[in-house]
């Protein structure tokens, strides 16, 4: 799943150029029997499997090193910000586990994970798509990673506030137009329009943002 997200654009460019290094591991390479089984019916019934505690102990005890961060991504986790994007790109290592069907034992969560993540009010399939998204918003906070590191002064969450709008030439297009103050060159009042527009933006779709 994630074969053609890492070796595309950004990302893909900072593993060439040794920015970062990513590592992708089947849980199922750690699983025992001749069915190379991972998950389980739940104790005391229920719809669903559980991810069982042998396989995803064993893989994270191998691919783990000392001092490392291990992370579950999963819905009931802790929200995943801008802030903590940039926390986690400084740790030298992190160690990404994919919750799957109705989510993993216990055990596991209390044992050798440190920290639980959900990019958002919603369940996915797997927690497959959920790590790419740790990965991609992390990796933009990596010295190199981005071409202009300006990109993250100016955007969205960076200051509690949305984006500004964005616009590009032509200065006229099917008749509508870009915003004069930003075709006049006069940089404070564009820094004022801007900043304008946050706040409009921020008031109408993230009001608590301003709170």
């Amino acid at each position: 799943m994630l074969d053609g997200f890492l070796s595309e654009s950004m990302i893909g460019r900072a593993r060439e150029a040794k920015l970062l290094e990513v590592a992708v591991h089947n849980v199922r390479d750690w699983a025992t029997d001749k069915h190379r089984t991972t998950d389980d019916r739940p104790f005391g019934g229920g719809a669903g499997m559980v991810m069982k505690c042998e396989p995803v102990f064993a893989a994270i005890e191998q691919v783990q090193s000392p001092g490392c961060r291990r992370i579950y991504l999963t819905p009931d986790g802790v929200p995943f910000t801008s802030a903590l994007a940039k926390e986690l790109s400084q740790q030298p290592h992190l160690v990404l586990l994919s919750g799957h069907y109705e989510g993993i034992d216990q055990r596991i969560r209390d044992s050798v994970i440190d920290q639980e993540i959900s990019i958002g009010d919603y369940v996915l399939t797997n927690g497959t798509l959920a790590a790419a998204v740790v990965i991609d918003a992390l990796a933009r906070f990596i010295p190199g990673v981005l071409g202009d590191e300006n990109s993250l002064t100016t955007e969205s969450f960076t200051s509690k506030l949305l984006d500004f709008p964005q616009y590009t030439r032509p200065a006229v297009y099917r008749g509508r137009s870009a915003p004069e103050v930003l075709l006049q060159g006069n940089h404070g009042e564009i820094e004022k329009w801007r900043h304008a527009q946050q706040l409009k933006k921020t008031q109408q779709v993230r009001p608590d943002l301003l709170k």
